[in-house]
């Protein structure tokens, strides 16, 4: 089992920067690969980054490709969003979840074991 909260969200202008960070707990953090989703009001899910368990590879959405970091702290238990130069159209409730399968990094909604609740982030124009 494992048990996700994200934070950090929030409201900003465009051009501005968020970080976003995710808290698990329960199973060993470095037994998932670990991904950050996005959904917009009337919009599907949608991948925007993801980690693998030791934090050696990291793929991003090619729409925040440039802008978006994505980092983990297996000591701390943690993953961060680093989100820089935002856009009104990154405008979501963003969510991270963990994929307990470590043999290829995915990055279908679907194929994700746990979720958090999800953070607000709203970028003004």
């Amino acid at each position: 089992q494992v048990h996700l909260v994200e934070s950090g969200g929030g409201l900003v202008q465009a051009g501005g920067s968020l970080r976003l960070s995710c808290a698990a707990s329960g199973r060993s953090f470095e037994t998932y690969n670990m991904g950050w989703f996005r959904q917009a009001p009337g919009k599907e899910r949608e991948f925007v980054a993801i980690i693998s368990w030791s934090g050696g590879r990291t793929y991003y959405a090619e729409s925040v490709k440039g802008r978006f970091t994505i980092s983990r702290d297996n000591a701390k238990n943690t993953v961060h969003l680093q989100m820089n130069s935002l856009k009104p159209e990154d405008t979501a409730v963003y969510y991270c979840a963990a994929d307990l399968n470590l043999l290829i990094v995915r990055t279908r909604a679907t194929e994700y074991d746990y979720w958090g609740q999800g953070t607000q982030v709203t970028v003004s124009s």
